[in-house]
């Protein structure tokens, strides 16, 4: 059956807090930079009381990546959880802006929505701290399994894996969209959640991941090493496509028992690296659902990580159909 969807993403609904800092509030309130801690709820009224006024926008990671495919052109859509409150309207309204298709039902009860408070930093580093709410709660029964079957790529979010029910929503969409025929996607968000997970992704990717997105200190920190080649061979080994990501050194594509290394794109000024992977994700795969070679995908997903690292926030600031 032809797909009707490029790519579903499923992962965290988050309301992203992006604000400006110097190195001296990351000290001050002990913040563990270039990293994404999950804290709790009283951390994260004291955290957002202490940061200067910043930007506030529908995130997430998996739906930032949706958000750049629908910039692309992509037909894309989500699978995420918010409360029936007001920062879940914000992040339905601002998702649905950007062309992605969101029909999941707001929760009536628990937590409220979930928000990240993101901290920059002069060298354009990120520290991320994540309150997950109700994200964190999604549910098979939040998954549409005809939206999943339907979908070309299912990209699942590694963020969403602390919580036994939304492991459970991920083991399921993956199994549909295997059933359907589809290829399946798994980012590794994080080396801290690689930290967390490391035996079930090995043997989630070895069985069940078609698609495997990660930056450099995440696949080493998968296998244990510091060495990226012995990483990306061992990683070859068990995925069909790994798509590494290496900051300004570019990409690493290991497909096929080879390595396709693609420079990065030509960047005019680095102002925030908020998202920089996930729109990286997001010109890969609408490339791929578009039929084009591995070197073509990568070459993409750099163009569309040029564009968000060059300006604060983690969605374009301009349609990436102009830039391909």
């Amino acid at each position: 059956m032809e797909s009707s969807l490029d790519v579903v993403g499923v992962g965290n609904a988050i309301v992203d807090v992006i604000a400006t800092v110097d190195e001296g509030f990351i000290a001050r309130h002990n913040l563990n930079k270039g990293g994404m801690t999950l804290i709790d709820a009283d951390r994260a009224t004291s955290l957002y009381a202490s940061m200067p006024a910043g930007i506030e926008a529908s995130g997430g990671s998996a739906a930032n990546t949706m958000a750049g495919l629908a910039s692309l052109g992509s037909n894309a859509a989500y699978l995420g959880k918010v409360r029936d409150d007001q920062l879940g309207e914000v992040f339905i309204r601002d998702l649905r802006a950007t062309g992605v298709g969101f029909n999941v039902a707001p929760g009536t009860d628990g937590p409220p929505t979930a928000r990240c408070l993101i901290q920059v930093t002069p060298d354009a580093e990120r520290t991320m701290n994540t309150f997950l709410g109700i994200s964190a709660m999604l549910s098979p029964d939040d998954i549409d399994e005809s939206v999943v079957a339907s979908a070309a790529i299912t990209y699942c979010e590694g963020y969403l894996w602390d919580m036994d029910i939304a492991k459970e929503a991920i083991r399921g969409a993956m199994a549909v969209a295997a059933d359907a025929g589809r290829r399946v996607s798994l980012t590794l968000s994080d080396s801290f959640c690689v930290d967390r997970h490391r035996e079930e992704w090995l043997d989630l990717l070895a069985n069940n991941v078609d698609l495997l997105f990660a930056n450099e200190a995440e696949i080493c920190a998968l296998f244990e090493t510091d060495n990226f080649d012995v990483a990306a061979a061992k990683i070859g080994e068990m995925v069909e496509i790994s798509a590494l990501t290496r900051s300004s050194a570019g990409s690493v594509v290991v497909a096929n028992g080879e390595q396709i290394v693609v420079p990065a794109a030509t960047v005019t000024q680095v102002v925030d690296a908020t998202g920089a992977g996930d729109l990286y994700a997001a010109g890969f795969m609408h490339a791929l659902a578009n039929g084009a070679d591995l070197t073509r995908c990568a070459e993409l997903g750099g163009i569309a990580a040029g564009e968000i690292i060059s300006h604060i926030g983690a969605r374009p600031h301009v349609a990436l159909t102009s830039l391909v």
